[in-house]
């Protein structure tokens, strides 16, 4: 393992400015968004899809410092046969890939899940790494309700994103590591902050168990934000103080960069929580995006499957991503949100 190398390109997918594009969606997940759009999910419309977000060239080199791909997208050509992967880099971005094979329910933990994928990961990292990949994903999944988390939930999918992190640092690719705590159910901002605290610790404990290099990682938490259900929601400013205080208390200071998922905000409200808290500054890391929905709702939305929307899709793409880099500086204001993308 080469840290100085990996600490290169950590730090490089968090630069100032600029933020991940999550274009990880599986076969479900991408079908579920394009039926919403009236486009029907096949293996070429998926791949001009996310051609088109490559292909912006604004975007792509000014804001979006790497892009997480799916194992199908990262074999896949452009329709004039230029490896997608080559597109990124083209761009100036970096490739990265989604590892993890979904979630199992978790035996004798009703209602929980846990992140499954670790058998034959080493070879699968090899390949990927040969195909251009240089930083890798895996999302733990830890859901609050009735009862739950249980501490068993939290203890292994800890243990499973520091074997998946171990793993990554032997083949030279940054892992990214997600403990998402989900945003679903009726739960205050407070009851997020005990539960992300809880899981933020337990998975830095593993990590250090396993000799994970903290400074060859990028850290995707949530932000504290109450449930959709709870009739107790929260300001701006709450959600940036609160999740700000909860990162200082557990994230050392080692991490290079701390990229946020969006999950389920809508685009605007992840843009102006991570704003928020690059406004708080004083940070020791970094604070910047890694979203999917909230970089690609406008995009799919104009894009609509059509080739001749293909630059409004490309104008709207872009339009989001100088908004998320503008808040990933606390330069961002919510007039900029009605001037169109040039």
């Amino acid at each position: 393992m080469n840290l100085a190398d990996l600490n290169k390109i950590a730090r490089a997918m968090t630069a100032p400015g600029k933020g991940l594009l999550a274009a990880d969606e599986s076969g479900g997940t991408i079908k579920k968004r394009f039926d919403a759009i009236g486009v029907e999910s096949t293996e070429n419309s998926r791949r001009d899809y996310r051609e088109m977000m490559f292909r912006s060239k604004d975007a792509m080199s000014n804001f979006i410092s790497g892009v997480i791909l799916y194992d199908e997208t990262i074999w896949q050509d452009a329709a004039d046969g230029t490896p997608l992967v080559k597109l990124i880099e083209q761009a100036g971005a970096i490739p990265g890939i989604k590892v993890d094979e979904g979630t199992q329910a978790l035996p004798n933990c009703p209602g929980e899940l846990v992140t499954v994928g670790l058998d034959r990961l080493a070879e699968r990292l090899a390949k990927y790494y040969e195909r251009g990949a240089r930083f890798a994903k895996w999302r733990a999944v830890i859901d609050i309700g009735h009862g739950i988390p249980s501490m068993t939930a939290i203890s292994v999918n800890a243990h499973a994103l520091a074997r998946y992190a171990a793993l990554c640092q032997q083949a030279q690719i940054v892992p990214i590591v997600e403990p998402e705590v989900l945003m679903d159910g009726d739960h205050d901002i407070d009851r997020c902050v005990e539960i992300t605290t809880r899981v933020l610790n337990k998975t830095f404990q593993e990590l250090r168990l396993q000799r994970v290099a903290l400074e060859g990682i990028v850290l995707k938490p949530n932000m504290a934000i109450p449930g959709k259900k709870s009739p107790t929601q929260a300001s701006i400013a709450e959600v940036a103080e609160k999740t700000v205080r909860m990162l200082k208390n557990c994230v050392p200071a080692a991490v290079p960069g701390i990229a946020f998922l969006s999950g389920g905000q809508s685009g605007e409200d992840a843009t102006a929580h991570l704003d928020a808290m690059n406004r708080i500054g004083g940070l020791p890391w970094p604070l910047t995006f890694s979203y999917g929905r909230a970089l690609q709702a406008a995009p799919q939305k104009a894009w609509a499957g059509k080739t001749e929307n293909v630059a409004a899709g490309q104008q709207a793409f872009t339009h989001r991503a100088r908004m998320n880099s503008l808040a990933s500086k606390g330069e961002w204001t919510a007039d900029q949100e009605t001037k169109k993308a040039a």
